[in-house]
């Protein structure tokens, strides 16, 4: 059985997958803005604990899977 840790959480884009479709600026506004050529800019990658789920909610739905949080080991419990 594995349990997961509840330690800080950073949201990370990689922008070389990333083709600027912008969903995930849609999804967690809060913490990705796009800038002026659609691509997400995440100027604060800490992930409150009130925003957790929305933000893997956002990874879920990357349809390039360019965006992760990070954080998220699993430890044997």
């Amino acid at each position: 059985m594995t349990r997961i840790r509840n330690g800080p959480r950073t949201l990370r884009v990689d922008r070389i997958a990333c083709t600027g479709r912008g969903l995930c600026a849609e999804l967690l506004p809060e913490l990705i803005a796009l800038d002026e050529w659609g691509y997400p800019v995440v100027a604060d990658p800490a992930v409150p604990g009130r925003l957790r789920a929305h933000a893997r909610r956002a990874v879920a739905a990357c349809p390039r899977l360019a965006l992760h949080l990070d954080g998220t080991r699993r430890h044997p419990g």
